[in-house]
């Protein structure tokens, strides 16, 4: 997911975003550690999605408080 689509969600969007995509992680570590998977560069790209979701919520934060 695109920093750009990221940025135009709302918050109450982005914290559902970011439990699927880390429920979706673990599923894919957990299949991972069982038999490899065929394409492992996927681990990398949620583990990065959930960072750019869990950065943008945290940009939001001082907002939000004001």
């Amino acid at each position: 997911m695109k920093q750009s689509v990221i940025h135009e969600m709302s918050t109450g969007e982005l914290n559902e975003r970011l439990e699927e995509e880390r429920k979706q992680l673990r599923k894919l570590k957990m299949n991972h550690a069982v038999s490899p998977l065929e394409n492992p560069m996927k681990i990398k790209d949620y583990r990065r999605t959930v960072a750019r979701i869990m950065t943008e919520l945290r940009k939001r934060e001082p907002e939000e408080t004001k």
